[in-house]
């Protein structure tokens, strides 16, 4: 099973779901994609079996992913302070991959409908629903 997670800023989110993806699932193989180096390197910190930075890498890794996770800001063009690029939504968009969206409500995207919940709580639901992928 091929995990791409993309995360922006600083990867904290990529950061921790690549953790609890490790601790809670053995023989998946994940990428971590941030859209700068500080994301990436955080994420590979973590636990990524591999790992790399920008729109390229973005656009390439939504090629080979059977499932994408990530902040919801990253479907959305010029999202998380501009660095997600229409091109980086588009492949995101239109890849074939699964994709795990977590609910964020910043820089003007506000998901309604969706409660304010600590990060720990969005994380523990994406687990879940990744679970659920196994088992089908």
């Amino acid at each position: 099973m091929e995990i791409l997670i993309i995360d922006a800023q600083g990867g904290g989110i990529g950061k921790q779901l690549v953790l609890e993806i490790n601790k809670n699932f053995k023989n998946v193989n994940i990428t971590a994609v941030g859209t700068n180096s500080v994301s990436t390197t955080n994420m590979l910190k973590a636990g990524a079996d591999c790992a790399a930075t920008g729109e390229n890498a973005v656009v390439v890794g939504c090629r080979k992913a059977d499932i994408i996770i990530g902040p919801v800001g990253i479907v959305i063009a010029d999202s998380m302070y501009g660095e997600i690029t229409p091109k980086m939504a588009e492949a995101i968009g239109q890849s074939s991959a699964k994709k795990l969206l977590i609910p964020v409500n910043h820089c003007n995207n506000v998901i309604v409908g969706v409660e304010n919940q600590k990060m720990t709580f969005f994380i523990s639901a994406a687990i879940e629903e990744l679970k659920k992928c196994f088992n089908s």
